[in-house]
């Protein structure tokens, strides 16, 4: 009832904020505030109720000075509960002073309560959140079915393994989020990441391995497909989430061919083409209503079934040493890199640890160089650097399997090309 009521009311709130990274800011804040806000309540709660039961029995107690009444047994429960023991109003007779003794019994299990609370939703995050971010580098930001299936295409074993942990961080998923439901609105620290978002995927990548990829991890899909959509399911229901239809529908089918063509480009081929987008269809029914009410309730945006185009046909990766030194003007850091925020709008989510704002840090940058025309940016070992460079979206070029140790790549995107993102979801 608290969080029925509580987040409908914050979600009003954040939207007041408008869109973006504003407005996300505050819904996150809203997972660790509402505990707090929780706690509170039952003490409260508590706190009047023993003072009621003092009052309806009479309030039979001593007082210093000062008539006695309610509000003084209010005072009494408070002092009792959260083991003050002033002594200026004490209970007289034996019905008052057994009153008294339980309330100070169930203040003490009500602060171990608290106290103990705490370390367990902080586990049940951080265990959460270790492989999000690792499926980051894995499938991009947001994370995408057809994003895993391209970086695994050359190593489908690495792929079943990464459907073995999932399909363990699924169950975890289920059993520690229907044990504490609030931790349903601990928001994940990086932009373009959720723990729906990334389950989403999983449960993308598991059933089109299950219509069928060459050489993929048939068996393994299945079982990760199955425990994943078990935890949606039950959570969704605990949550009082009616299942509903994605709108707009997440892979239309002239997406799913696009899809397709995608995949086989990258050599990911599924086994029975004319038939994969039915079976497709049927296995998406399964989880995809589920998703999306859950997606809509806790205002998180489900990824999409590929990396948005656009983001990497607007990108160039060139040797450094092929520039003009002229042309790149560089200022050295003695620590990170800032993005400069005109391309930072370009880019499809965090980079590293640091969300995205009017400037990042990014580990892998080591300087910024201004090229007219451009926003460019220098990379140092391209090879050392392929995780926080794939965060960016890029590829590493053909030409640049093996540099020398400190070879510098530059990237470079136009000033006027905009990234495709997926859409946000709406208030109210």
């Amino acid at each position: 009832m608290f969080y029925n009521t509580a987040w409908p009311a914050w979600v009003a709130l954040a939207c007041l904020f408008g869109r973006g990274r504003r407005r996300e800011n505050i819904l996150a804040i809203f997972g660790p505030l509402s505990f707090l806000l929780l706690m509170a309540c039952w003490a409260m709660a508590l706190l009047v109720s023993f003072a009621m039961v003092q009052w309806g029995f009479g309030s039979h107690v001593n007082v210093v000075q000062g008539p006695g009444g309610f509000w003084t047994d209010l005072y009494l429960s408070g002092t009792t509960l959260f083991t003050l023991g002033i002594g200026d109003v004490t209970p007289m007779g034996a019905t008052a002073r057994v009153i008294t003794v339980v309330e100070a019994g169930v203040g003490f299990g009500f602060l171990a309560l608290v106290i103990g609370y705490l370390p367990v939703l902080y586990q049940g995050f951080s265990r959460r959140e270790v492989n999000i971010s690792l499926l980051d580098a894995r499938a991009g930001s947001p994370p995408t079915a057809g994003e895993l299936l391209v970086r695994q295409a050359r190593d489908m074993a690495g792929l079943e393994g990464l459907l073995r942990d999932w399909e363990r961080w699924a169950a975890e998923l289920m059993e520690s989020h229907l044990s504490y439901p609030m931790l349903l609105f601990f928001r994940s620290q990086h932009e373009h990441q959720s723990w729906l978002g990334a389950l989403t995927a999983i449960l993308d990548a598991s059933a089109i391995c299950i219509v069928g990829v060459q050489g993929g991890p048939g068996r393994q899909a299945q079982l990760t497909f199955a425990m994943a959509r078990h935890a949606v399911v039950d959570i969704s229901q605990a949550a009082h989430a009616k299942p509903r239809s994605p709108d707009p529908d997440r892979l239309p089918p002239e997406d799913f061919r696009s899809l397709v063509s995608h995949l086989a480009q990258n050599n990911v081929k599924l086994k029975d083409a004319a038939m994969a987008e039915s079976t497709l269809s049927s296995l998406r029914a399964l989880y995809e209503p589920y998703v999306a009410t859950m997606a809509l309730r806790l205002r998180l945006t489900l990824p999409p079934w590929r990396a948005p185009e656009g983001l990497l046909a607007a990108i160039y990766v060139v040797p450094l040493d092929v520039r003009d030194n002229h042309a790149v003007g560089r200022r050295p850091h003695h620590r990170p890199a800032e993005l400069p925020s005109r391309l930072a709008d370009d880019l499809a989510g965090d980079v590293g640890d640091i969300p995205r704002n009017d400037f990042f840090a990014v580990d892998a940058l080591d300087e910024e160089a201004d090229i007219p025309g451009r926003r460019a940016l220098i990379v140092e070992d391209l090879a050392a650097h392929g995780a926080e460079v794939a965060r960016l979206g890029l590829d590493r070029p053909e030409n640049a399997q093996a540099p020398a140790l400190g070879h510098r790549w530059l990237l470079l995107r136009s000033d006027h090309t905009r990234a495709k993102h997926h859409g946000d979801q709406h208030c109210g």
